[in-house]
């Protein structure tokens, strides 16, 4: 079984490598290099207290995030946040590796607006299989923000610093964002297969005997079955159709209990607990917001 390790400060992370103190005790960039490449991690899993946003270029590895192992390709973007268990497997020997690690502590946002908005960031709980690819130039705008962070904490401290450097991360977050979404549009095949694997999970369900025992169909379920993470799955139904996944599973509920209500005698009851639903209520309230009237309005008019 392997060890866990909790990391807690950004000092403790500069201890292991071997690096100089960080000259600030709540954010840090660490240049990727050999040394940090091939570095011995064993078996060792590692919890840290604080955000990474890791960009990896002039190698290729494997990485087991939570209870997945990945493999992620040259020039790619990972993002982890706070209490999630990494584990890094050991290739061989690696020359040439570069690339950059900005870390960054809780509490050095926890008073700002960043540190309100931070989750809407979803792309902190994507899968490493999820990775924003860059091009060059991406790597270049995204490179000159780290900088001007290091910069800043670089120059003596003053009272604007602090304000500065949550500005520049939070503009490389706002930028990733805006590559995430490039990286959605230019994958419109692999989206659309995507979507057209949604579909079926949806159709296969409710055409099953599991909603009477697994309830109403979850967005986590459907993300799960088609192995990613909610939050890029959500993401990426949202880019391609313009409805969140959940609104893509309500819409083929309603269309079900339409057909349901015009091609049988049931019970409006009856249907609600057929499509998953645990009272009535809830299938009247779902089908009304959808329709503007209710299970028997819509049966009596048609």
């Amino acid at each position: 079984m392997a060890d866990l390790v909790r990391i807690k400060s950004i000092s403790e992370v500069h201890h292991i490598f071997g690096l100089n103190k960080p000259f600030h005790p709540l954010v840090s960039l660490i240049p990727i290099d050999d040394r940090m490449t091939n570095f011995e991690y064993g078996d060792t899993k590692y919890v840290f207290d604080f955000y990474q946003v890791n960009l990896k270029k002039g190698f290729a590895g494997a990485i087991s995030y939570g209870r997945n192992s990945y493999d992620f390709e040259d020039g790619t973007l990972i993002f982890i946040k706070p209490n999630q268990t990494i584990q890094i497997e050991n290739q061989e020997e690696i020359h040439g590796s570069s690339g950059w690690t900005l870390l960054f502590h809780p509490d050095l946002i926890r008073k700002s607006e960043l540190g309100k908005t931070i989750d809407d960031y979803s792309f902190f709980d994507y899968g490493l299989n999820e990775a924003l690819h860059l091009s060059k130039k991406e790597i270049n705008a995204l490179t000159e923000i780290v900088q001007k962070i290091q910069d800043e904490y670089n120059q003596n401290i003053d009272k604007h610093s602090q304000d500065l450097i949550i500005a520049n991360i939070e503009l490389l977050l706002k930028y990733s964002k805006r590559f995430y979404d490039r990286q959605f549009f230019t994958r419109t095949n692999l989206n659309k297969d995507i979507l057209t694997q949604f579909d079926t999970v949806i159709k296969n369900y409710y055409q099953s005997e599991q909603p009477l025992v697994s309830g109403v169909l979850t967005v986590r379920a459907c993300a799960e079955k088609l192995n990613l993470s909610v939050n890029y799955f959500g993401d990426l139904i949202k880019s391609e159709t313009g409805q969140s996944a959940k609104e893509h599973i309500q819409d083929y509920v309603v269309e079900r209990a339409k057909s349901s209500l015009l091609s049988s005698n049931e019970r409006i009851s009856e249907i609600a607990y057929s499509l998953g639903f645990e009272y009535p209520q809830g299938f009247n309230k779902l089908f009304k917001a959808k329709t503007g009237l209710s299970p028997g309005q819509y049966r009596s008019l048609n």
